[in-house]
Parts: structure tokens; C-alpha cells; sequence
């Protein structure tokens, strides 16, 4: 192990770092995103970095707390609002009732960072858009969250938000998934495939916590806030990488290849006998490396093979798939590993650059003592929802780093804290207003 791997393992341990500063201490995060799982993320990531996040849901609670896998719930609540709904302070409150909007204003004017997703209209409507709040408090950073933006010619059509019209509108799905073959009806599993688990949400919420991230920096050396204007599906055309400018300069879109790639080859997934690796070989050096350890170092002369421009060719793509894996069909993904580092251990530069890799299942995942060594899991007890296995924050920091402090809470359950104890409610107006309704 490095010198500095020894020591980055000690000064960033993540059972240390209650005892240390936390990067956005005397932050506060008002998230106002009812239904939105992006507007959650970006929260999380603040709360993550000692920001005092507090989420106002409506009385009866997000509509996220019903969404639930198979129709999981713990104690009432989705998995999915269990594991992004970290580091809160939860209340409740009445937005369309006119005490509540007040109570909703007063909130937004105590805070550093607005988080919403609902529409300008209502959020004008309450008095609690970027330009009225600012004007009263101008180092307010406001976030808006929505699918087409704030502005465009269809900012203004009347959609809810969500991660799978977001990864629609943004065409990065049109090139994911198998294509169609010539002839014939295409198959079910021929057609663009959604990204994965909910990445319209998660990019979101990363990207604009980034945005807030800078606006408070600007903020700390000028004293001014911001508004942040951030559509989802712009977010996702982030990760269309090279293909945009290729599609633009190439005057041709990029059709679904599968596992295969326009751009280098070896890299892709293949079988082995106990499910799938990755390898990928990104020279000429490294792929005469492969073709040595599969024992076929004469591909590397085949005219198909020889050059990068001729192996990302499809037709030969697909070939050398099928050479490889008559080779790691017969292997274990360990074996296959252990046959890549025995060869490129002798070799230096260019020639080493074989990479190689399982793919694991997500259990396999959890059980690696890699990553538990590294802390990326939290096994959070709470009274209400009991033991869970949450995501630890990712990011490991010597010297203010990112925490887990608490879980997910109950509609309502710091109503009293907040109302109370930061807005300074008297006993009488807390009661009153919660006989109401209005929390």
C-alpha cells in the first residue's frame, strides 16, 4: 500500500467524521418538491455536506412515500423515499391554503437555498418565486427543477415532472438497447432502452446541487444569490458524450448497437461461465495483449482486427465477440482476471492496458469487503422504519467530509421544531394553525 493510500485511509474514515467541520454548516436548504425524486437527490447531497435541509411535504405526506418496488413498504413508506430522504427535518404544510402560504413564505425568507419543482406560476402566485424572495433577501440561492426549464418554447406545457419523459426527451435512451435487425417485425427487446435505475431523477439532483455548490461560492465572496434553472432532460444531454457533436460534424445519428461501440473496441461485456466480465483493450499494444492471453495472437495481424477503425466496424465487432467468449465461456470471471494481471504484470506502457472486471449482481455487490471497507453502506437503525442498508455518501475527504446523521422521518414528525423553534411561532399560533389544518 502507498504512502498515501495509508494515509487517506486514515484521515478519511467515515466513523471519524462526526468529529469534524461539515462544508455548508449554517446552510439551510428549504426543499419544496413534492412527487419529485430529482428534487430530493439534490437535497440529500446538500444535507450530505452539513447543510440543515428541511423538506415540507404536504399533510398527508410526498406522494414518493407510496411509490414501493413489488409493493414494499416499511412502516408506510417506499423504499425509494427511505433511501434518498437523509439528513432532513420533515414538516408539513397546507401550500394552497392562504395561512400556509404565508407560513411557507416566512420559511423560504429564513433560508439560504430554495429547492422547488413546482410550476413559476403557483410559486409567483405564493409570492415565492426567486424574484420576489430575492428582493427581500438577495443572497438567496433559488434551484428550479423541472423537464423542459424555465424558459423555451415548451416550458410552458402543463407536465409533471419525471425521470422517464426526462430520459425520453433527452434521446440518450434512442441509442440504448439492441438494435433492430433488417427484416421482419423488430422484437420487444429491439427498442430503446431507459437508462438504468432512475437516472432523470438522480442527474437531476446531482447537477443542480452542483449548480447550488457554485452559486454559493459566488455567494460568499459577493454577498449576491442566484437562480438556478435546470431541466431534466437537459441534464441527461450531459451524457450524450461525443455523440452530439458526431451527429453534428458526422451529419448522421448514431443508431443502437448494443453492447458494442462506435468508438473503441474491445469494450463491452462478455460471458464467462459464472455470468459476465468486462474487458476492453484500448490500443493496438493492449489488443495484441488480449489476443496473447486468449491464445489467438495472429487476430492481431487479421486485416478485421489490426487497426482501431477496422474493429469498430459492427460486422467485426461482432466477430471478435465470438472469438472471445468461445475463450471466456469455459472461465470464471476470477479466472479471467487472474489471466489478465499474469500477463500484463510483464508488460509496461500501452501493453498493459487491458482492463478487465466482473459484473457483479447488486447482492454480490454488498457482500465485497472492498467496499464495506471502504464504508460505502450504512446500516442505519431507526425507531420507526427499523434496520436498513442505505448508500453512504461516495465522496471520502480529509477534511469536511460528507455524512449520514439520520434517516428518513415521519410526515410532520419537526413540525414543532421548525415552526417553533426557527420561525419563532408562539405556542397559541402552532396550535391554532395545526387545529386548522394547515400543517
Amino acid at each position: 500500500m502507498s504512502g498515501f493510500a495509508e494515509w487517506v485511509r486514515a484521515a478519511t474514515e467515515p466513523s471519524a467524521a462526526a468529529g469534524k467541520p461539515e462544508a455548508l454548516e449554517g446552510v439551510r436548504v428549504l426543499e419544496f418538491c413534492p412527487g419529485h425524486f430529482g428534487g430530493m437527490v439534490a437535497a440529500s447531497v446538500l444535507a450530505e455536506f452539513g447543510a440543515e435541509a428541511i423538506k415540507v411535504e404536504p399533510p398527508d405526506g410526498d406522494p414518493l412515500r407510496l411509490v414501493a418496488p413489488e409493493g414494499i413498504l416499511v412502516s408506510g413508506t417506499g423504499l425509494p423515499f427511505l433511501s434518498e430522504t437523509r439528513n432532513r427535518r420533515f414538516v408539513t404544510l397546507d401550500a394552497d391554503d392562504p395561512a400556509g402560504r404565508d407560513v411557507f413564505r416566512r420559511l423560504a425568507l429564513s433560508s439560504d437555498v430554495i429547492i422547488t419543482t413546482e410550476p413559476p406560476e403557483r410559486m409567483e402566485a405564493m409570492r415565492c418565486d426567486y424574484l420576489s424572495l430575492g428582493g427581500e433577501r438577495p443572497g438567496i440561492v433559488y434551484l428550479s427543477l423541472s423537464t423542459y426549464g424555465a424558459f423555451g418554447p415548451d416550458a410552458s406545457r402543463p407536465v409533471r415532472d419525471s425521470d422517464i419523459l426526462c430520459q425520453a426527451l433527452s434521446g440518450a435512451p434512442y441509442i440504448v438497447g439492441e438494435p433492430e435487425r433488417e427484416g421482419g417485425a423488430p422484437k420487444p427487446h429491439e427498442a430503446p432502452t431507459r437508462l438504468g435505475n432512475w437516472h432523470g431523477g438522480f442527474v437531476q439532483g446531482m447537477w443542480g446541487a452542483y449548480g447550488v455548490l457554485a452559486a454559493l461560492h459566488f455567494r460568499s465572496e459577493t454577498g449576491k444569490g442566484q437562480a438556478v434553472d435546470l431541466s431534466g432532460a437537459e441534464s441527461l444531454m450531459m451524457f450524450a458524450d461525443y455523440n452530439i457533436t458526431w451527429m453534428h460534424t458526422g451529419g448522421k445519428a448514431r443508431e443502437r448497437v448494443g453492447n458494442f461501440d462506435p468508438a473503441v473496441f474491445p469494450y463491452t461485456y462478455i460471458r464467462c461461465r459464472d455470468g459476465y466480465t468486462f474487458i476492453a483493450a484500448y490500443n493496438d499494444e493492449a489488443f495484441d495483449s488480449l489476443m496473447r492471453i486468449i491464445g489467438r495472437p495472429e487476430l492481431a495481424r487479421d486485416p478485421r482486427f489490426s487497426t482501431p477503425k477496422n474493429r469498430v466496424a459492427l460486422e467485426n465487432e461482432r466477430a471478435l465477440l465470438e472469438i472471445r467468449e468461445e475463450w471466456s465461456g469455459h472461465r470464471t470471471a476470477d479466472e479471467i482476471r487472474l489471466a489478465v494481471e499474469g500477463y500484463t504484470s510483464k508488460r509496461g506502457g500501452p501493453a498493459a492496458a487491458v482492463v478487465t472486471g466482473r459484473v457483479n449482481r447488486p447482492l454480490e455487490t454488498l457482500s465485497e469487503e472492498h467496499w464495506r471497507e471502504r464504508g460505502c453502506f450504512v446500516d442505519a437503525r431507526d425507531p420507526v422504519y427499523g434496520q436498513l442498508l442505505l448508500a453512504a455518501p461516495p465522496w471520502k475527504m480529509s477534511g469536511t467530509p460528507a455524512r449520514w446523521k439520520s434517516g428518513c422521518g415521519t410526515p410532520g414528525s419537526d413540525n414543532r421544531d421548525v415552526y417553533i423553534g426557527i420561525l419563532g411561532m408562539s405556542e397559541e399560533e402552532y396550535r391554532r394553525l395545526a387545529e386548522s389544518g394547515t400543517f
